[in-house]
Order: C-alpha cells, then structure tokens, then sequence
C-alpha cells in the first residue's frame, strides 16, 4: 500500500515507513508496505492516515491535510486529490477501475491540453473510454513511450516505487477554493499570498530557483500548469508573484477557478553574484556538497566571457547548463534544466573555449505549451 499526502507534510510518518518521498514542500509519498508490522487493512491504513491528519494539525496550529491510499503511486494521488482541502480516501486494491474509469482523461499525469484535445476528438474523455482503446491506437495518437504509458495507466497499471529522494527539487503553495472564483483582482491576492509564502520558505533554505510555474484547476476539474523560466535564480516573492499573474493573464479565468499554484524549481543554493565561487570540482559534486567562499574580485575578463550567476551556457561536450557561481578567473556549471533529472556540477576557467553563452533552452513539456 502506498500513501499519498498534500497540504501538510508530517516528518513523523518518517517513524511508521521506511520509504519516503517529498515530492514538493507540502507533498509526499510513503510505501506503507516497506514498513514492518504494520496493519496493511483498509482499517488499519485508514486509521494511520487519521492519526497522521491529527498530528498535522496539532503540529501546525490547524492545517488541514489530504490523504489518500491506494495500492499504487497512480491512485494513492488521485486519492488524495479527490477530497481536498482536508479529504481521506483510501481505494481498496482490487476496487481501483471503479474509482478510476468515471474520472476524466485529463486526471491522469502526462494528459495536458494538447494530448486532451487529441483524445476529445475520436471521443476519449473519461479513463475508462481511454482505457477502450487498444495499444496500437494510443501509440498512434501520442506517440510510442507516451501511448504505452496511458494504456497502463488507465488499466491502473502502476508499479512505480517509492524511492527516497533527500534533494529539494521545488518549493510551492497551493489554495483549493470552496467555490469557483473569476474575479481576478481576489486571484491575484491570493497569488501575491502564494508568493509570499513560497519566497520565504526559499529564503529559509537557503535557495533560490529560475522557473516559476502556475498550477491551476478550471471549474470542469481541467488542471493546467504553465511556467516562465528566468535567466538568473530568484527568491524574490515580488517577481514570482508578477511572473504568476501574467502566466494567470495568459491562461485565463473563464468558467471560473477551483484551485490555484504557484511554484519556483530549478533550485540551487544560493548564490550572490560575483561575491561567490566554487573550487574546482572534477568529480562532480552536487553544489550541496561544493560550499561557496568568499573571493577577491576577479580579474578582468573580455565581455563575452563576463559570467553571472543563472546564466544559460553550452559546453562543447557537456551540452547545456547554467552558471550557479563564479570568481577568481573560474565559472562553475551546472548541467541540467528546470525539469531534467539533478545532473553534474563542473568549474572551468572562465575563458575555457569549449563553454560558450546560450539562449535559453525550450524545456517546456506538452502540458505547458498549449
């Protein structure tokens, strides 16, 4: 049995599991299953996710969190999406297509606007018409890895583990609505509040992130996300907030919104401009591991080989990355984009020739570029 947990994450569950993942500031996974003696009955997990629900709120003064269980990663987060602010849902194994097949297509991960639209046109809107469909016509429709990813998962097939994973990947605040709002003045209030609440918990932790992305739910339960990546990190709650109400302005209030998001990914720690610099790193420590000091100004370098921290760049045989620090006559890079696996920090001379200033690279996945 896996749970599923968002709007509160108790480090207590920690004591009942052996695996845990924080999947953002106020989300988690735990394999109950992974942990000994434990009462695995839909009463027993039910009972679980009470006193977890209890100590949530005892240790935060009230928060309301969401649970849900299931036997699988796929419906533990359905699970627990379906009854927020403060629902508990627990699927029983053998019950997951009942819960499954009514929903609709766009419920599943990997389902945005422009796969969506190419469902709803031969008539694909709920799970279980998905689920209709052979593995050939899915292929078909949306390619081979994805196709083949939504015929099992609209079978309920899902066997991804729990694995625990310690690094921080994304900090977000989200607000379920009791009623759908379309003023946008109050929608822009509670972004600025979402801001806010993100940009001090990155103050907090000592990070900063180049991608900011909104998350919004539409009266039909449509869930939509679109982000804007920036060319140096950030924690500032100001420009996440602004950033957030254009992609609002850009995506539109019509019909009315049941939930807003706002998160920043892309994390580094932070960095502050020419006053860091990282050693030389040659096996590829994680900027965690690689701690900054404090350096005299560096020499004077030609203008095309000025770096600043957030910059993008390209690496003759390293490819893409951005610059997370430089001083005395280096520049450290690290390899990876806002939604690419943690990837390898490296320093070079900052007039190596083989590193070159970049454009920013289109990490955009499908549910983001309709």
């Amino acid at each position: 049995m896996i749970g599923a947990l968002a709007g509160g994450f108790d480090r207590s569950v920690q004591r009942h599991a052996l695996n845990t993942r924080q999947f953002s500031i106020d989300e988690a996974y735990v394999d109950l299953a992974a942990a000994p003696g434990l009462d695995l009955s839909v009463d027993g997990v039910t009972e679980l996710a009470r006193g977890l629900k209890e100590r949530i709120a005892a240790a935060t003064g009230g928060v309301t969190g969401s649970v849900g269980i299931g036997s699988s990663k796929l419906m533990a987060k359905l699970g627990s999406e379906l009854d927020k602010p403060d629902g508990l849902v627990v699927v029983p194994p053998g019950t997951e297509l009942e819960l499954l097949h009514p929903l609709p297509v766009t419920t599943l991960g990997g389902v945005g606007p422009a796969t969506a639209e190419r469902l709803h046109a031969v008539g694909v809107r709920t799970v279980g018409d998905l689920a209709a469909r052979s593995l050939s016509d899915l292929v078909a429709l949306a390619g081979r890895a994805h196709g083949a990813g939504l015929y099992q998962l609209a079978r309920a097939e899902d066997d991804r583990a729990v694995v625990a994973d310690r690094e921080t990947k994304s900090v977000s605040a989200e607000e379920t609505f009791e009623r759908d709002l379309t003023d946008r003045a109050v929608l822009g209030r509670e972004i600025d509040a979402m801001a806010g609440r993100v940009g001090d918990r990155l103050r907090k932790a000592a990070y900063s992130g180049r991608t900011v992305t909104l998350k919004l739910r539409r009266y039909d339960f449509t869930t939509l996300t679109r982000s804007q990546t920036l060319p140096q990190p950030t924690d500032d709650p100001r420009l996440i907030a602004g950033i957030a109400q254009r992609l609002l302005d850009e995506a539109g209030t019509a019909g009315g919104l049941r939930l807003l998001g706002v998160g920043v990914s892309g994390l580094s720690l932070y960095a502050q401009g020419d006053l860091f610099a990282l050693g030389t790193d040659p096996a590829g420590a994680t900027p965690e591991e690689a701690a900054p000091v404090v350096v005299a100004p560096e020499p004077e370098l030609p203008a095309e080989r000025r770096w600043w921290p957030g910059q993008d760049v390209r690496h003759d045989e390293l490819g893409a990355g951005w610059v997370w620090g430089r001083g005395i006559g280096r520049v450290t890079v690290r390899f990876e984009g806002p939604l690419t696996a943690p990837g390898p920090v490296r320093t070079f001379l900052a007039d190596d020739p083989a590193l070159h200033p970049a454009d920013p690279p289109d990490w955009r996945p499908e549910t983001m570029s309709a």
